[in-house]
């Protein structure tokens, strides 16, 4: 859930749908997405700090998709007074606290748990639409958070103790939580009197966490430097990629091709349908760390990964 798609179930889908088609393009996505993981970690292990990382990505991304509304959609690039505190909280919390959590988790966890922990954001939606909303739910969302917890606590081994870091831990539910209120605002938004498109929606919540890095460190204090070496994506010696090619992954392939990816599928899919796909990602990133990082997860673990993300599946189909 690192790709901050969720929003994207606000599409209608089109008459002409293929689903088979739209069950490759989130496929696609998911893969890039949990590939993106293993590429953070890797500009992370050079000495990037998360909140430089996270001021590049969101800044980049803001940028590209400007330039697509732009072309595309022009009229959605106006704010309504109305709406600019909602696009405030969204983009700075739901996208900007996402994000650098998500990249502090990722210096001390391995990927896929950090992934696995910000993955219980939908039930911490689903209990908030249940007892801050008052909406209806259906008793499956207390399976669906035992089977969460259960799933962790093996991920976790904590019959051994607690072995994982304590700061990644912490880091990783922030992540979850911030991920939580972006989805109930990008909701708010997307079923709003006047609602947005998924595509302008991300690109001012991208904007405004934009703005918010460039005025806790302005880009004039950029430390440039630290942008010349190289990472090991592939774990090994014989693998280095200058730091650049992996930003320019990071930023292209691992957020806006990606989001476009869904956007498009979800022409051809039902959110139900691509919320079930989406529970790949975390395992593709965690095959995808353990080729490439030597992050290796014991049966019990991957077991607890699988109850991790059924869990989220029961969580999400309760509403």
């Amino acid at each position: 859930m690192s790709d901050l798609a969720e929003p994207l179930t606000g599409i209608t889908p089109a008459k002409q749908q293929h689903p088979m088609t739209g069950y490759l393009l989130y496929l696609a996505a998911a893969f890039l997405f949990a590939l993106n993981g293993t590429v953070s970690k890797s500009l992370l292990l050079t000495g990037i700090e998360p909140t430089r990382l996270s001021q590049i990505r969101v800044s980049s991304a803001f940028l590209l998709l400007l330039v697509l509304v732009a072309i595309t959609r022009p009229a959605a690039l106006r704010i309504t007074k109305k709406e600019l505190p909602v696009l405030l909280v969204y983009g700075v919390i739901g996208v900007g606290m996402t994000q650098y959590l998500y990249f502090v988790a990722l210096q001390t966890l391995p990927v896929g748990v950090a992934l696995l922990i910000e993955f219980t954001a939908p039930i911490m939606v689903a209990l908030w639409f249940r007892f801050a909303m008052k909406q209806a739910t259906r008793k499956s969302v207390w399976v669906a958070l035992v089977l969460a917890l259960t799933g962790l606590a093996m991920v976790a081994q904590v019959w051994l103790g607690f072995t994982l870091s304590a700061v990644g831990v912490t880091a990783g539910f922030g992540a979850a939580i911030a991920l939580a209120i972006y989805y109930v605002l990008a909701d708010k938004q997307l079923r709003s009197a006047h609602p947005r498109d998924a595509v302008s929606l991300t690109m001012w919540g991208f904007g405004a966490s934009a703005a918010f890095w460039a005025i806790v460190q302005p880009w004039w204090s950029f430390p440039w430097a630290s942008l010349s070496g190289i990472g090991y994506p592939l774990g090994t010696d014989d693998d280095a990629f200058p730091i650049w090619v992996l930003l320019t992954y990071l930023i292209v392939l691992g957020t806006t091709v990606p989001f476009l990816l869904v956007v498009h599928s979800m022409r051809h899919i039902r959110a139900s349908q691509a919320s079930v796909i989406g529970m790949v990602e975390p395992l593709i990133a965690i095959a995808i760390a353990w080729l490439a990082l030597g992050e290796v997860m014991t049966p019990v673990q991957i077991i607890g990964a699988l109850l991790v993300l059924f869990g989220v599946v029961l969580a999400e189909r309760s509403r």
